[in-house]
């Protein structure tokens, strides 16, 4: 298998991004996506059947260096080559597409929501009209303007997009589907096809996101993707049908994500180890001596510790053919919740615990916690996945098996959360009801949160995972629900922090034979991570100085009678 562990470091990835404008920024976020294509070499079947290959991807420790290349790639190979490896042996012309797209000669996006369709993209409003010359693709009104691939010609490459429309035959809507089009060539955009760029999302690494609208664009009948054009006998199941890739996705984003903290807690144990501060004693001392800095750091490394070993596992479950697909969904939004809020609330306790130093670019913990943001919201949004998840586990469509450690306090917690919905379900009536709306939605994604946390657990403990990290991994869950663990398993607020207390210090002889067991070391290029990076750094940055004569300045500026009266 192909991985960054082999592949070693390219210089692409060495290259200070915060020095560099906004377009060389996306422009290398282009060159670093097509050498990854290159380095794994995907074929067909990789994508198709998302194998060993396709996963180790996902968690490629580079990618959270630049999650605008991950972002390319996410929409490249999970999506548009996901959606068309399926017609490539029976398709000349689409196997002819594959081949150029897997060397990333043509970068493929998908089209999907539009401005006034996000979580509804059921309904959304583009049209593609079947017509003796072929069908015409057409954007009705600006509402339904597809957002927001990056669908410019500025930096050179081809693009050809798979835009999900609504087919029209003889006046009649016959539901959503597939179509490939052609989007720019290296220069320009193709006749009727118009790309209005965005702004960059504040924080974060730029890409040249877009609002694309299409104006009567003439398209071949072989631009549909499938034979069929009648209408489906079940709209929403044959929708599902036609973007069944995004599941896939929805636990493939989660990947970049572990990787990223698996960076943040190498880096801010690194500077809370090398940092001294001057208190009140003789002698300077190290930040991790105070608890409140440890206890951010340890929690940091134990958790993308944790996350890092059960990834791997619950993706696998999440392509697995031997389950139905509500299933396979069902741990792709696992995947994706267990690991979401989590990385949120260690990555902002270690930038906080890294002071202004933390806040900066190019120490990249700030930029990919803002990167997260889009992370969560990308391949659908996490409380909206978890809520459907939650009232399908509520109703008992279906259930997750028990993971194979139950008898954990976690996993406790995971099946309390879920009896006590239940229960407040059976007042309401109806799980669309108001009532329901207000009390049992806002429970869904701590409820599908704490399943995936058991789980992992669970995994952490049969891949051996040092105690003294499985210890502060717990403890971390725990305060994410501290009420319930105080109301039902009995463990007060004092007990907690007793517990933590422990699990921390536990971890502490131990600190950096567990750094070494993340294997990101190589791959961080934060200065912040000792004094020796810092100093390599700041030659790096533009420096001024000049000839201007402070001296008399300040005779101009001050009088001089009043500075001798003070003396």
């Amino acid at each position: 298998m192909n991985s960054a562990a082999t592949i070693g470091i390219d210089p692409l990835f060495h290259e200070p991004v915060e020095l560099l404008s906004t377009d060389a920024r996306v422009a290398l976020s282009y060159k670093r996506a097509r050498l990854l294509m290159h380095e794994y070499a995907f074929t067909v079947k990789d994508v198709l059947e998302a194998s060993d290959k396709f996963w180790a991807l996902q968690s490629d420790p580079r990618l959270p260096l630049d999650m605008a290349c991950y972002t390319i790639l996410a929409a490249h190979v999970g999506l548009a080559l996901g959606t068309l490896a399926k017609f490539a042996e029976t398709r000349g012309d689409i196997a002819a597409l594959v081949g150029r797209m897997l060397t990333l000669d043509t970068v493929g996006l998908f089209l999907l929501s539009e401005r006034g369709h996000g979580l509804d993209s059921f309904n959304i409003e583009t049209t593609a009209t079947l017509t003796p010359d072929g069908f015409i693709l057409n954007t009705p009104r600006e509402e339904a303007s597809k957002w927001m691939p990056a669908t410019t010609p500025s930096f050179g490459i081809p693009k050809v997009a798979i835009v999900v429309a609504r087919l029209i035959v003889s006046g009649e809507d016959r539901g959503c589907r597939c179509f490939i089009v052609p989007i720019c060539d290296k220069v320009q955009m193709y006749k009727g096809v118009r790309s209005t760029r965005l702004p960059t999302r504040s924080g974060t690494a730029p890409l040249d996101f877009s609002i694309t609208t299409f104006d009567h664009v003439l398209l071949p009948v072989t631009a549909l993707l499938g034979d069929s054009v009648e209408a489906p006998k079940n709209p929403l199941q044959a929708w599902w049908g036609e973007v069944w890739r995004i599941p896939i996705g929805t636990g493939a984003v989660a990947g970049p994500v572990v990787q990223a903290l698996k960076h943040a807690a190498y880096i801010g144990t690194s500077y809370s180890l090398h940092r001294h501060v001057v208190g009140k004693t003789p002698a300077p001392v190290p930040l991790m001596s105070f608890w409140t800095q440890r206890w951010a750091m340890v929690q940091a490394v134990a958790v993308s510790r944790v996350l890092d070993v059960w990834y791997p596992t619950v993706v696998k479950q999440s392509v697995d053919k031997a389950v139905g697909p509500s299933m396979r969904h069902a741990y792709s939004v696992i995947a994706k919740a267990g690991v979401a809020r989590l990385f949120q609330t260690c990555m902002r306790e270690v930038i906080e615990r890294c002071g202004a130093q933390g806040t900066f670019e190019h120490n990249f913990m700030a930029r990919m916690e803002t990167d997260a943001h889009g992370v969560i919201i990308a391949e659908g949004d996490v409380l909206s996945l978890c809520i459907r998840l939650y009232n399908e586990l509520l109703l008992g469509r279906y259930s997750i098996p028990p993971p194979a450690h139950k008898d954990t306090l976690l996993w406790r917690h995971a099946e309390g959360l879920l009896r006590t919905a239940r229960e407040y379900l059976a007042t309401c009536g109806d799980h669309r009801s108001e009532k329901a709306n207000a009390f049992v939605l806002p429970l869904a994604e701590a409820g599908v949160s704490a399943i995936g946390h058991a789980l992992a657990y669970s995994a952490a403990i049969d891949a051996a995972v040092p105690k003294p990290l499985l210890d502060v991994y717990e403890c971390a869950v725990i305060r994410l629900d501290a009420v319930w663990y105080s109301e039902s398993a009995g463990l007060s607020s004092l007990e907690q922090r007793m517990r933590e207390d422990k699990a921390s210090a536990a971890v502490l002889p131990h600190l950096d034979e567990y750094l070494r067991d993340l294997k990101i070391a190589r791959y961080v290029r934060a200065p912040i991570v000792s004094d020796a990076a810092w100093k390599a750094y700041l030659k790096l940055l533009p420096t001024h100085s000049g000839n201007a004569d402070a001296y008399e300045y300040s005779k101009v500026g001050f009088r001089p009678e009043t500075i001798s009266a003070r003396l």
